[in-house]
């Protein structure tokens, strides 16, 4: 038996304008074989939560370029386990400090994905996740 497609969001938290890199990833999940839903620049914690509840995805994938992360994850972290979607695998991209990555791994961040990232990486560690495999050593 085959195993479900996998469902990813992709969504730009805040004010941030920059969405080139979202949609790179966006059309690279794509490509792998995922069904993913962008949703498109300056969306607020609350509409990323309720997007990935109506969408029932296994994925969240946030890009943030504003420096504003540490404020933006851990308030949608907080809202999808609210909302009893605390199964739902979360990675991060953008510009992303090294000091903040123990941070966001602690609430719950799978992985971390800066500048230069390569798509096949980012595409084989979201389907390990949503498969619930172990992640590979990255590079």
């Amino acid at each position: 038996m085959s195993q479900p497609t996998i469902r990813v969001l992709i969504a730009k938290p805040g004010l941030d304008g920059h969405d080139r890199g979202a949609k790179v990833i966006a059309r690279a999940l794509r490509d792998a074989g995922m069904e993913v839903i962008y949703t498109g620049l300056r969306q607020t914690p609350e509409m990323i939560a309720e997007a990935a509840l109506q969408e029932d995805v296994h994925v969240v994938g946030l890009s943030i370029l504003s420096g504003a992360h540490m404020a933006l994850v851990p308030r949608v972290v907080e809202l999808l386990r609210a909302q009893g979607q605390g199964q739902v695998h979360l990675f991060v991209g953008g510009i992303i400090p090294d000091e903040d990555l123990p941070k966001l791994k602690a609430l719950g961040v799978e992985d971390v994905f800066g500048p230069g990232a390569s798509t096949q990486t980012i595409a084989a560690r979201v389907r390990q996740a949503a498969e619930g495999r172990a992640p590979s050593p990255g590079p």
